[in-house]
């Protein structure tokens, strides 16, 4: 990697620790502090909106390093919607239904930038052309993703370390593949997040608030489009996938939990990964580590399904679903999936 993007990495950085004592100052003078409550795990007040500091750290290198282009333009203004959205949630607590529709907001802006998924690598071989799919399926994975790493905000560290972890094996893959501007962006959106850790990780000074983990999701998934979705590799649409695993899966399972709870999707409750790694006795920062081991391992399995052939790639996709599958079920995190209307039915039978 050239001299001036290792540069641009370090001065990402520096911005970023530099700027968290200012957004402390700021968050507690205009009452940007997070309350705790019988759902958060912190017991004192916090101060919140410390994602600014990562995205002033992140579009600022990009704005001076990242080389002019239509999707360079996409990309600051659309993170710079779902930091205002951010912001107005952490301070106004706004319903989950205007988040959304920020987040789609963002999404769609990105698709007129040029930021789309044109298709995606069949798993039986070839690709598949999305054509007016295109807009639509580039849209719901994006705030896919935003919401995933929205929903892991949840303990000291965790957001800010999973998204750092993240982004460096989406600009290895990248890296892998020759598309070095791309992984220049991903490590960007790494350092930005790894800095924020200094203030952030347990006991943290400073939450990033919605703020910061949609800021860091809108962008994960950015890179992701830009990057690993659109390569022709066998398998390669599992890649990124795999890479966020832990908050795409989280959120998947928190969905079907709450359907099969007849519950909202939107509500909130203590049944994510973190929680229940919390309630088997493991403390607060072991919990994250231990989080940040399982986005290690996923991501390099990531990385050498990138570098498999199709039925070596089929087999650990297999191994890898399952184990999952199995690790959510002994966690807690999963219950047993049932088939609404089905499985009454079954138990009358046999009566």
């Amino acid at each position: 990697m050239e001299m001036k993007y290792i540069g641009a990495i370090i001065f990402a950085y520096f911005v970023v620790l530099m700027l968290v004592p200012q957004v402390i100052t700021l968050a507690n003078r205009i009452g940007a502090v997070d309350i705790p409550c019988e759902r958060k795990v912190h017991a004192t007040p916090v101060p919140r909106i410390g994602g600014l500091a990562i995205y002033f750290g992140y579009i600022v290198s990009v704005m001076l390093f990242v080389p002019s282009s239509t999707m360079k333009i996409g990309i600051i203004l659309a993170s710079t919607l779902i930091v205002l959205v951010g912001i107005f949630d952490d301070l106004y607590n706004i319903s989950p239904r205007k988040k959304l529709l920020g987040q789609f907001a963002a999404a769609f802006l990105l698709t007129m930038f040029g930021i789309q998924i044109g298709f995606i690598s069949n798993p039986m071989g070839g690709t598949m052309d999305l054509g007016y799919l295109a807009i639509p399926f580039t849209i719901f994975w994006i705030v896919g993703v935003t919401n995933a790493v929205n929903l892991i905000d949840g303990l000291d560290g965790l957001a800010a370390g999973t998204s750092a972890i993240a982004a460096t094996i989406l600009a290895i893959v990248a890296y892998l593949q020759g598309i070095e501007n791309i992984a220049f962006l991903a490590m960007i959106l790494a350092a930005s997040s790894a800095a924020f850790l200094k203030y952030n990780f347990n006991p943290a000074r400073i939450f990033m608030g919605d703020t910061g983990s949609m800021f860091l999701g809108l962008n994960l998934a950015i890179i992701s489009v830009m990057s690993v979705t659109k390569s022709i590799a066998v398998l390669s649409i599992f890649v990124p996938i795999i890479i966020l695993g832990v908050p795409l899966f989280d959120t998947l399972f928190a969905i079907i939990r709450r359907i099969q709870n007849n519950q909202p999707i939107f509500k909130a409750d203590k049944e994510h990964l973190h929680h229940c790694l919390l309630n088997k006795g493991i403390s607060h920062k072991n919990t994250v580590l231990l989080i940040y081991c399982i986005n290690i391992i996923l991501g390099g399995s990531a990385i050498l399904l990138s570098n498999l052939t199709q039925n070596q790639g089929i087999l650990l996709v297999t191994v890898l679903s399952l184990a999952i599958y199995t690790g959510a079920q002994n966690l807690g995190v999963l219950k047993e999936i049932r088939l609404p209307g089905i499985l009454p039915k079954l138990k009358k039978v046999k009566k």
